[in-house]
């Protein structure tokens, strides 16, 4: 028995006053239940019971921490039950030869053993696991056509086409929610809008949910951005634009495709994910010139050890603005995280140090557009791989109800029904009878996590387990 809150159901509706009863891992009744026995009582305190959050754009599988560290604990503590992922064209399924190339820019595939290669393989490992959030993942585009074409910067041929076609249909039959692309990645390039709107289409037809890293987030962002609102307009799918933020120096394009975005609304369903801190987290070869990101990670390995190249390579960083810069994440070089990046020649050698299998945070986002963006119709919020993942839905309420005067109930709309609603995860997101016991309380003042429930337990108190999701059309 949750006692004496404030619940804010995820609908919208005003904060009320009650009590909530959990009965195994489902709500059983809300109201006044003072009389009701339990084995277990918390008392709210007058706080705030709201749905768990769902994270709909996270780097858990990229990062491997899924399997290697299946607590998330960084996620629960925050309020988050749910997360997604298999974002950015990247996913651990389906997996043709049983390798994880496409996520080697974040870890180092060799960390673990795969024993699956379908979605419904994958899933079902997944199961085994003592996961401490639900999971559910999209299929990666990069993941499944890497394994087809290899490292060739060209188009697919028509049998290529059919075969990915048939892969990402049968991901989908199998649990997948949706596909993701990472255009703006050496191995998602390539694809152009008739391979895009082929995928696409099939998953508007399964109901899917379609995200993508946009083509070109600095000089080119408004042409991605119209790409994207076109493949929805003309497949009808769901969509959402991974981590559009505000860039330094490209804020001009950045508001006039928020105005696209919302002049788009009535033609085509387009949303897009956003954190509320001012720092990206970057694969490290991303910050190579485009003439240099070809091939593997061997390959421009090469480049960067080739002392011409390097010369051409820090000639074109003389426009990159390296302050602030540091070391986000080196598998197996756990020394190197949180140092500064002074020059290019620091770059360079970290380059090199790491094979490429590095991010850095890079401080490049206007944090003055952050509020109003935060707060748009058409935003979600996600934590996006950023290092602040364990804090991102805390700040997202501190600066929408706090310091922008957003309703807590709709600020909280955002972050579970809608988002649930969205990305179709079925009896989540909402507190109401007969849904699953995923709450959060959270404190009436300063909106910080008090206590997290996953499946009816409280997390850090008993011994909890995540749902492997799997949508359905």
């Amino acid at each position: 028995m949750i006692k004496e809150v404030q619940v804010v159901d995820g609908t919208g509706r005003p904060p009320y006053k009650a009590d909530v009863l959990i009965q195994k891992n489902i709500i059983s009744a809300i109201g006044n239940l003072k009389r009701r026995p339990a084995q277990k009582e918390i008392d709210g305190l007058g706080n705030y019971l709201t749905p768990g959050f769902i994270d709909i754009s996270t780097d858990s599988d990229h990062y491997l921490t899924l399997i290697t560290h299946p607590s998330q604990s960084d996620f629960t503590s925050q309020g988050v039950t749910t997360i997604i992922g298999g974002h950015c064209g990247a996913s651990l399924a389906p997996l043709l030869y049983g390798t994880l190339e496409s996520i080697r820019k974040w870890a180092d595939p060799e960390d673990i053993n795969v024993n699956w290669h379908t979605t419904a393989e994958f899933l079902k490992t997944l199961d085994n696991l003592p996961l401490g959030v639900n999971f559910g993942t999209l299929v990666g585009h990069s993941t499944i056509r890497r394994a087809l074409v290899g490292e060739s910067d060209r188009r697919l041929t028509t049998k290529e086409l059919a075969i990915l076609e048939r892969i990402l249909k049968l991901a989908l039959e199998e649990g997948a929610f949706g596909l993701s692309t990472g255009l703006g990645y050496v191995h998602g390039r390539s694809a152009v809008g008739r391979e895009i709107k082929s995928l696409v289409k099939i998953v508007a037809d399964q109901g899917g949910v379609y995200t993508t890293h946009l083509r070109n987030e600095t000089e080119g962002l408004l042409d991605s951005v119209k790409e994207t609102v076109k493949i929805a307009e003309k497949t009808g799918a769901k969509t959402v634009i991974s981590h559009l933020r505000p860039i330094k120096g490209y804020e001009e394009q950045f508001n006039e495709s928020l105005k696209l975005l919302e002049k788009s609304a009535a033609r085509a369903s387009v949303y897009f994910d956003i954190y509320p801190y001012t720092t990206s987290i970057q694969a490290i070869y991303t910050l190579l010139p485009l003439e240099i990101q070809k091939g593997n990670l061997e390959t421009m390995l090469e480049q960067v050890k080739d002392k011409k190249t390097v010369s051409q390579i820090k000639k074109e960083w003389q426009k990159l603005n390296m302050r602030g810069m540091k070391v986000a994440s080196a598998p197996h070089h756990p020394y190197l995280i949180g140092r500064m990046i002074e020059d290019a020649d620091d770059l360079i050698n970290l380059m090199i140090a790491t094979n490429f299998r590095a991010t850095v945070s890079n401080p490049n986002i206007n944090g003055d557009l952050l509020p109003d963006t935060l707060a748009m119709s058409q935003a979600f919020i996600a934590s996006s791989g950023s290092e602040q993942t364990s804090n991102t839905f805390p700040k997202y309420l501190e600066i929408a109800v706090k310091e922008g005067g957003v309703p807590i109930e709709r600020a909280i709309k955002k972050i579970t029904s809608d988002a649930f609603s969205y990305f179709g995860v079925k009896h989540r997101g909402v507190v109401k009878e007969r849904n699953i016991a995923d709450l959060v309380i959270i404190g009436k003042s300063d909106y910080k996590v008090r206590t997290t429930i996953l499946g009816g337990k409280v997390v850090g108190e008993e011994e909890t387990k995540g749902e492997v999701l799997r949508h359905k059309k």
